[in-house]
């Protein structure tokens, strides 16, 4: 941590020169029918010092020099005050917005949902919690420009502009969520969304805050566990749903308290379900020892085996916070079995063609089949000290650590486990130079990843990064202009064995060569990664705006990409990563000459949030040099003869996939149209479109998810909340060469919530209905789309209450 302490002193000084308050503010915030709002939040623009509107709307504010309020409050549109250091009496008339407005914790800097000049989602209140899955894929996969890989709905990540994996950053409260799902599709991500606040989807500059390799974007899940807000009374929640297509139960309860700036959270979440039900569809055709004899009917299925799930999390958090002074920690802990279809290790002959399973199948034949057990302990902790200076406004400090372990179990027995311990630390100040307002950083994360057994596929790697970023912003007028930087050191070591490149066992054996004589090689390598990005948006009239953004991010391969080497069960395949070469069917490890990936975007975005009529349109444009994907080699890998061509090779062969840096251009449009057609009545219209192709004409990228279009109807009666919506998933033909085209597909889902008036709780009873005509829909994202469908007709019915 001596980074941060070098950071730490080198604003120690600005401590010490606080300057008195010259001025104080005096207004009224009123509504356009010249009411008073209360409670809406005044604070200067850029530093921490905020109050409320009483009753009458009246507010009273101290300030040290000249500058900005910025006024806000739900339901209405943000208003930003010229201040020029002197007392003033000011009277404020708010707009009410036709879109919910949310602050964007991961933006850095204060800013709501429509302030962004990036792109921004945000699910949260009761809109997140009736939407919550397991899954943060399954939660977010209805956002315009969102989609899902789906290896079953346990194991589900988020896809963003078709980009997944390393490319789009998974954080709790901003920092890493430090699992393994970057790894393989069958590794669930370790979040949880019912136990959060909001989830955030970002793009553009923002990301840079948080890696130089969130080119698709960054989903940052916002929870309380360290409470930064003063608690003065005990308050809670808690919640069952029951889910029918997978009889699955889930319990969640949150309680905090706190006293004298003393504070409390704790919140717990058990769910436990068991295979789900989908339509009926034809299984895959499995080669066995009857060949030649032909099969006229074709085995088919109602249920996608192995796909429970039993999962339980606690958290605990306690903070101080003063006048100045923020202090906290929290701690988490997770437990979670999780079947992981389509990967029964050759289990699936037992089954007799035509077998259709009761519901309590998927427990009886856990042992049978290969499931996960991930296990997590993860401690973060938060500093922040606010000034009153005239150029720094807050200095904060986040710490996490993160113990991690994923073991697959087969028959019974652990096969392989995954573990990853991560160390990070990200430390800011927040100030104001002149007329700009920004943040400086310091950000450093050390990753301590191992595999071990059948399916390690990656060896095991340390790796570090040390990063130093800005993100400032400016107000010319009605235009606001950011401007972004990140320089990153990256580094990588590995200890990569020879012995795994040699895959003639049977030879192996008759020369007596064994493991031990394997050759170790030490490998390390240091990428440094240069990010920018400027972007601006322009108010040209209340209520309605345009935003323009560029950016330019540079990204180092992870070990998975650079060093895998073995089978992956998973998928199906014999992964290769890009520091191999094969020559004369033998594996060699030369990872010389390998450029890092980078990306271009371009961000226009259209948006109008002012009366009954609004919308948000956003066109990208993402142009990438050395773009990492897998490619096939047209070999196959078996466990007798090792590598060969495919004419050769016995059925139950895998194809071998390597990964491989060609140029890439991605782009496409995301919408989001809505109107109020009565104060009880909303129509929404939504979608997204994605091309990804390589450049030079050599083809389509894989897996890109399909192009969607959908429409939602809100209706409101007394107590009653009513949803319908409808989503129609195009056909996806603009495939690769090794890649089938998946159908397109239509999915309803309606949902009705009544609020009940039992005193002092507040209570709601909801049902929720997903797929509605039980229609049966392949994700093309999916590397299992053919084994797993998308569940079908399911009822949510829950209760729901708080105090």
């Amino acid at each position: 941590m001596k980074q941060i302490s070098i950071l730490s002193s080198a604003v120690a000084a600005a401590l010490f020169s606080q300057s008195t308050m010259a001025a104080v503010i005096t207004g009224q915030v009123l509504d356009k029918n010249q009411q008073p709002i209360s409670n809406a939040e005044v604070h200067v623009h850029g530093k921490s010092q905020s109050v409320v509107t009483n009753k009458q709307g009246q507010f009273k504010i101290d300030v040290d020099n000249k500058g900005q309020l910025h006024i806000s409050k739900d339901d209405f549109i943000d208003k930003r005050v010229e201040i020029n250091g002197d007392n003033q009496n000011l009277v404020i008339t708010l707009t009410p917005t036709s879109v919910e407005t949310v602050v964007v914790y991961a933006s850095a800097l204060h800013k709501n949902s429509l302030e962004m000049i990036s792109p921004v989602n945000v699910l949260a209140g009761d809109n997140l919690k009736n939407k919550a899955k397991p899954t943060l894929g399954e939660t977010l996969k209805g956002l315009p420009g969102v989609n899902a890989s789906y290896f079953g709905p346990v194991s589900s990540s988020p896809i963003i502009r078709g980009l997944d994996g390393p490319r789009v950053k998974i954080t709790q409260n901003g920092l890493d969520s430090s699992d393994a799902s970057r790894i393989g599709p069958d590794h669930a991500t370790s979040n949880d969304s019912l136990a959060a606040e909001q989830i955030e989807v970002l793009r553009g500059p923002a990301t840079l805050l948080y890696g130089s390799g969130a080119i698709g974007g960054v989903v940052n899940v916002v929870d309380n566990r360290i409470p930064t807000d003063n608690i003065d009374t005990l308050t809670g929640a808690a919640q069952y749903t029951h889910d029918t297509v997978s009889n699955t139960n889930t319990y969640a309860a949150k309680l905090e308290t706190g006293n004298e700036g003393f504070n409390f959270h704790f919140d717990g979440t058990k769910r436990k379900g068991h295979d789900y039900k989908t339509p009926t569809f034809e299984l895959p055709e499995e080669h066995d020892e009857h060949e030649g004899e032909d099969h006229e009917e074709h085995e088919t299925a109602n249920r996608v085996e192995n796909t429970f799930i039993d999962s339980q999390n606690v958290n605990f958090g306690t903070s101080y916070v003063g006048d100045h002074l923020t202090l906290g920690v929290s701690y988490g802990r997770i437990e979670t079995d999780y079947g992981i279809p389509a990967h029964e290790h050759h289990h699936h002959e037992e089954h007799e063609e035509g077998e259709h399973h009761d519901e309590n199948e998927g427990e009886e034949e856990h042992e049978e089949s290969v499931f996960a057990q991930l296990e997590q302990d993860r401690w973060q902790s938060y500093m922040s000290y606010a000034l009153h200076n005239n150029w720094i406004e807050n200095i904060s400090l986040r710490v996490g650590y993160t113990d991690y372990k994923h073991a697959e179990i087969e028959d019974g027995a652990v096969g392989t486990v995954f573990s990853n311990k991560t160390t990070e630390a990200r430390a800011t100040v927040e100030h104001k130079l002149g007329l700009w307002h920004g943040m400086a950083g310091y950000h450093y994360t050390e990753s301590d990843y191992d595999a071990d057994g059948e399916e390690a596929f990656t060896p095991a790697s340390v790796t570090k990064t040390n990063a130093l970023f800005m993100l400032e912003e400016r107000q010319f007028g009605d235009v606001t202009v950011e401007l972004g930087a990140r320089i990153e050191d990256y580094q990588i070591d590995s200890a990569v064995s020879m012995a795994e490149h040699h895959h003639d066992h049977a030879h192996e054996e008759e020369e007596g060569h064994d493991d031990e004589e394997a050759e170790i090689i030490n490998y390390s390598e240091d990428f440094t990664n240069l990010s920018f990005s400027a972007g601006a948006i322009w108010q040209y009239q209340e209520g309605q705006s345009v935003a323009l953004s560029v950016s330019r991010s540079e990204r180092a391969p992870l070990s998975a990409e650079l060093l895998s080497n073995g089978v992956h069960i998973a998928t199906g395949t014999y992964e290769l990563g890009l520091g191999y070469h094969i020559e004369d069917g033998e594996i060699h490890f030369e990872p010389e000459d390998i450029d890092q990936e980078t990306a271009t975007n371009f961000d226009l975005s259209f948006r109008r949030f002012i009366g009954d009529f609004g919308y948000t349109v956003n066109f990208f444009y993402n142009d990438i040099e050395n773009y990492y994907y897998q490619q096939s080699t047209g070999l196959v890998f078996d466990e007798e003869h090792g590598l060969e061509s495919a004419a050769e090779a016995d059925e139950d062969a895998m194809a071998v996939y390597q990964f491989a840096s060609k140029d890439a251009k991605l782009y496409g449009i995301e919408f989001d149209v809505h109107y109020q057609v009565s104060p009880s009545t909303l129509v929404k219209v939504f979608g997204d479109s994605t091309t990804a192709k390589l450049k030079d004409g050599e083809g389509y990228l894989p897996r890109i998810p399909a192009n969607k279009l959908g429409s939602e109807l809100q209706y409101t009666v007394g107590g009653w909340q009513f949803s319908l919506a409808g989503t129609h998933y195009f056909e996806q033909s603009d495939i690769t060469a090794y890649e089938t085209k998946t159908d397109g597909y239509t999915l309803f889902d309606a949902s009705a919530n009544y609020q009940l008036d039992l005193g002092p709780v507040d209570t709601q009873l909801y049902i929720n209905a997903d797929n509605l005509t039980d229609e049966l829909g392949f994700v093309h994202s999916s590397f299992i789309k053919e084994k797993a469908p998308l569940p079908g007709r399911n009822f949510s019915l829950g209760i729901r209450g708080y105090f």
